[in-house]
């Protein structure tokens, strides 16, 4: 099974076959031709895809709204260590707690739990040709990123979000 840990290791030709089993996969990742909202579709916070293009900057509308991921490495969110929260760049609901962020080595932003119960959303991600279970914000219905069975303790998760989907709001 391939998971982003090994992805980072396989180089160009391990990523160009990866992108052709996704079909039609972008640069940034594997981003998918249309937004949906795979969770059911009926969020508290909507707006329509102009609204959503004209609110956020061009990488957070392909995380959030297209279910591209960032590259590895490129959040400045991946180093933020100060005490705070983790918000959605698209609707500002907070989604995960400093206190459970964690250095995965991964490259990307994450976390063994959400702030609370209900602040995320899943359903299952099947582009890479195996089960994935994606991370979504429950308000909003936007990409987050990943959740696997590979974190520490105490739940043993790693919230594997990106940095691009996230604001962080420093605490008081």
């Amino acid at each position: 099974m391939i998971n982003r840990r090994n992805f980072i290791g396989m180089g160009l030709g391990g990523v160009l076959a990866l992108g052709i089993i996704g079909k039609g996969a972008g640069m940034g990742f594997f981003s998918k031709a249309e937004a949906k909202d795979k969770a059911g579709g009926d969020f508290p916070f909507k707006l329509s895809d102009a609204e959503w293009k004209a609110k956020l900057p061009p990488k957070s509308y392909k995380v959030l709204r297209h279910e591209d991921t960032e590259m590895a490495f490129t959040s400045p969110l991946n180093d933020e260590h100060r005490k705070g929260e983790f918000d959605c760049m698209g609707c500002g609901q907070a989604l995960f707690a400093s206190e459970t962020k964690f250095n995965s080595g991964t490259g990307w932003p994450s976390f063994y739990q959400p702030i609370k119960p209900g602040a995320v959303g899943e359903s299952s991600d099947t582009i890479l040709g195996y089960t994935r279970t994606e991370v979504h914000c429950s308000n909003c219905g936007g990409h987050l990123g990943h959740v696997f069975n590979d974190g520490p303790k105490p739940t043993g998760l790693r919230y594997c979000m990106n940095g691009a989907a996230l604001v962080f709001k420093a605490a008081v």
